[in-house]
């Protein structure tokens, strides 16, 4: 399994508070069967204002330690982007680190408010696909105005969007509205991965292989391999390991 959503940068962000917790986290998601991660600490202005220099220095560290220990997991740096007006300048700057590349494009792992889907978005995707990135859009389960309008992911689905399943969202830990709205949108197989979004050892754990195992059990392995395998690895194969 490939990991392209963590936060196991230490210090960060709101992820690992120690380079201990994080080789604690990547053991774990180890442990469960995932080669390769792709760390993705927030960017969200005024509150983690994180740049290219921040979560390269940090993510050196991380790397080194790692190299240092018997872990085999592959690493890669990225970051979870919070919408923004500012995106389109720093894209036009070159200074947000993308996922990866799908179709030809670069991957923009983008995150909304957990409280609606902001005016403009549609124009945001729109002004993305024409800059050639294309958005996955992080746990749309977890916003609660498409917990309330379901249906309202459809314009993004017509865009052309990625979107990204949390783990621990289909196994309950993010609530009933959370687990029942993944569960239905697998069932309509909209999401492209499903990434274990993990923060820490005790609140937020990787729990991938459990997600996996739900995710057969409403679809298919197929599609299960798809979002846990063969869709990160082709995206991130397209990021230079550290």
């Amino acid at each position: 399994m490939i990991d392209l959503h963590c936060h196991i940068l230490a210090g960060i962000d709101d992820g690992a508070k120690s380079l201990d917790e994080a080789l604690a986290l990547i053991t774990l998601a180890e442990q469960q069967g995932v080669s390769r991660m792709v760390v993705t600490p927030h960017i969200h202005l005024g509150i983690y204002d994180n740049n290219l220099q921040s979560i390269n220095t940090a993510f050196e560290i991380l790397s080194n330690e790692v190299n240092k220990s018997d872990l085999t997991v592959e690493l890669y740096a990225a970051a979870e982007v919070r919408i923004a007006p500012e995106i389109t300048l720093f894209i036009e700057q070159q200074q947000l680190p993308f996922l990866g590349r799908f179709d030809n494009h670069d991957v923009l792992l983008l995150e909304l408010p957990s409280s609606h889907v902001p005016a403009g978005t549609d124009k945001l995707v729109s002004w993305l696909f024409a800059h050639n990135v294309i958005p996955m859009i992080a746990h749309p389960e977890r916003n609660r105005e498409l917990q309330i309008h379901p249906e309202r992911i459809n314009p993004f689905v017509q865009a052309g969007c990625l979107f990204q399943l949390t783990a621990s969202s289909l196994i309950g830990d993010m609530g009933e509205s959370a687990q029942l709205l993944s569960e239905y949108w697998i069932k309509q197989r909209i999401y492209s991965i499903v990434a274990s979004d993990c923060h820490s050892i005790k609140r937020r754990p990787p729990k991938m292989s459990l997600a996996v195992q739900l995710i057969e059990q409403l679809t298919d392995d197929k599609y299960a391999h798809q979002l846990s395998t063969l869709t990160p690895k082709l995206i991130s194969d397209a990021l230079t390991i550290y």
